[in-house]
């Protein structure tokens, strides 16, 4: 039989503290909750009744039940009212010696039977449980912020932490309707092991001006449905605490290049630019502690006239290539009111691409959300042709061929010279270099990728990716097409992944080293990201339905532009590739489909 908690004790009443605390007492245990001051104390008090007073008004909470929460809680000064508790989790400040030296006098306070746990997201617990004498009993119980609301916990237990106490903290875990992930003692956990790598990477492109703060975040919320974009979710967490988790990572963890904090992220925590906390990290806030962004001397300005300064009138669309991202990039044109010409090689697949456009605007017409009148224009604004010539008076052209450059190439020098002067040339390419397709012709200037996410017709993304001879008029035309369309674009320079792909997959890439490490199972690794950072998809869901064979592909050319060790494809991937293992559409990936 587990042990039975009856009453626990948390020491450090910030966010994380004071979450901590209202979600035993939510659960009917009562909390000694402690500060190292009164003044301390009643911003912890603070914190509590701020956050239960908001889920009242929200209708979360019943006010009796808020009333009844508040009643467990015991506030005190000092750790010596810690002496009956059978369990004391510490919330304090990410420092080695700060914890060491709590720990040991938590070991001389409270009953000997009693486990002490640490809520450390990167320190090594072994090192914190040997500053006492009873090492069996230290445990890592990491809650996620905020706590109340986040679902995942982090078991984490040291060589020596007693199989009991593991028990008892799993058996505690699910009494607070929380799922826990059970791991061994290593640098990051699951969570932060797999996040903060890309969060640094997110930082490392704002800072060598890859791509503006605002166009990051939207690629990877817009792209991957992420919650929030990793230099907001920064300015969440904190840029001291980001810097001191990265840091501790890279000591730890083998000395990964991708931990080394970006030097960006120092000089802003040296400049007092900490996040919403300070009111001022990557973005600028309304005040301290507010999540309201408010403009500053870095925020894009969103006007009209903005938008199309210097961009070329476009009515007519050329659209090359049969797949289904060419049948998504014509539907999405059309239906913008875009005359749109549609060249394919040969008949056949012209008459298998204008199926597919009448399959998918029926499907429309049957949700409700387009009109049998509205279908019949936007197919009447569609020319089909198995030439070339006929793209002698487009305005736009955008190819969607396949992905190879020899085929991409001959493409362009072919569009070079029948398309009339001034036609933005455009490559819906996800990995190849956009200047080599921009050098098959004689003008670079007018060649520019536009990376449509798949299905073009639902997702919102267009990664606009400017060569170093793109003409600024050429991007600000692509823009404004983006614009018309109704999707987000943002722009990035040439390099292999763009935005999306190159913070994505070695994130991905990461998981499936830590699987083939032994270190946690599909499922641990998937629960922990949807459960504790809000991720639609858990990495190995992703990689089945992404094909391993794309992902593959995808990271060998990011580890062959960007040489950087860490972006070695995981030998795991490399092997289940080549045993025919891609995902769902093989039947089996990192997950057995065939029964589904």
């Amino acid at each position: 039989m587990a042990r039975e908690f009856t009453s626990v004790g948390v020491v450090g009443l910030g966010t994380m503290g004071a979450g901590i605390v209202e979600v035993f007492a939510r659960n009917g245990v009562d909390v000694v909750a402690v500060e190292i001051s009164e003044a301390a104390l009643e911003r912890g008090r603070a914190n509590l009744t701020g956050s239960t007073d908001r889920a009242v008004a929200k209708g979360k909470l019943a006010e009796a039940d808020r009333d009844a929460l508040l009643g467990r809680v015991n506030f005190q000064v000092g750790l010596a009212a810690l002496h009956a508790v059978d369990l004391v989790i510490e919330a304090v400040p990410e420092r080695l010696d700060l914890k060491q030296r709590l720990f040991a006098e938590l070991d001389r306070v409270c009953k000997p039977e009693a486990i002490l746990a640490t809520n450390t997201s990167s320190l090594s617990v072994t090192e914190i449980s040997v500053a006492t004498t009873r090492p069996n009993q230290v445990i890592g119980i990491h809650f996620f912020n905020p706590a109340p609301v986040m679902k995942l916990v982090e078991v984490v237990r040291t060589v020596v932490t007693s199989a009991d106490v593991v028990a008892d903290v799993e058996a505690l875990c699910a009494r607070l309707g929380k799922v826990d992930v059970t791991i061994n003692d290593r640098a990051g956990f699951i969570a932060n092991a797999l996040l903060f790598g890309y969060l640094n990477n997110a930082v490392g492109m704002l800072e060598a001006r890859y791509a503006s703060r605002e166009d990051i975040d939207a690629a990877m919320k817009l792209g991957c449905g992420l919650p929030m974009g990793p230099l907001a979710l920064m300015d969440l967490i904190g840029l001291d605490t980001a810097y001191e988790i990265l840091d501790t990572m890279y000591r730890r963890g083998g000395r990964d290049r991708r931990h080394a904090p970006v030097p960006l992220i120092k000089q802003m925590v040296t400049a007092g630019l900490l996040g919403r906390k300070s009111g001022r990290g990557f973005y600028t806030y309304e005040r301290p502690g507010s999540p309201k962004v408010v403009p500053d001397e870095q925020t894009p300005v969103a006007t009209e006239a903005a938008l199309v300064d210097g961009a070329r009138a476009i009515a007519k669309i050329g659209i090359v290539g049969s797949g289904t991202m060419a049948t998504g990039i014509i539907e999405v044109f059309a239906r913008a009111g875009y005359e749109v010409v549609s060249v394919t090689r040969g008949a056949e697949k012209s008459a298998k691409v204008r199926e597919a456009v009448k399959t998918s605007l029926n499907k429309g017409v049957v949700r409700g959300k387009l009109s049998e009148a509205d279908r019949d224009a936007v197919l009447g604004r569609i020319t089909w042709s198995a030439s070339l010539e006929h793209l002698a008076d487009v305005d736009l052209v955008v190819e969607a061929v396949v992905e190879e450059l020899s085929v991409k190439k001959a493409l362009f020098a072919s569009l070079d010279e029948i398309c009339k002067p001034g036609v933005v040339l455009a490559t819906t390419t996800s990995s190849l270099p956009v200047i080599d397709l921009a050098m098959a012709t004689q003008r670079p200037a007018d060649v520019i990728g536009l990376h449509f996410f798949n299905p073009a017709p639902v997702m919102p993304l267009v990664e606009i990716v400017r060569t170093i001879r793109t003409s600024a008029e050429t991007t600000a035309t692509a823009r404004a097409v983006c614009a018309e369309l109704g999707k987000t674009g943002v722009v990035c320079g040439d390099r292999s992944g763009f935005i999306v792909n190159a913070l994505l997959f070695p994130y991905l890439n990461d998981a499936v080293k830590m699987l083939e490490a032994s270190y946690s199972t599909a499922d641990d690794i998937d629960h922990a990201m949807k459960l504790g950072c809000g991720y639609p998809m858990g990495p190995f869901e992703l990689l089945d339905v992404v094909g391993l064979d794309a992902a593959l592909a995808i990271q060998r050319e990011l580890y062959l532009e960007l040489r950087e060790p860490g972006f070695a494809p995981a030998p795991l991937l490399e092997h289940l590739v080549t045993a025919g293992y891609l995902g769902y559409k093989s039947g089996r990936g990192f997950r057995d489909h065939t029964h589904r």
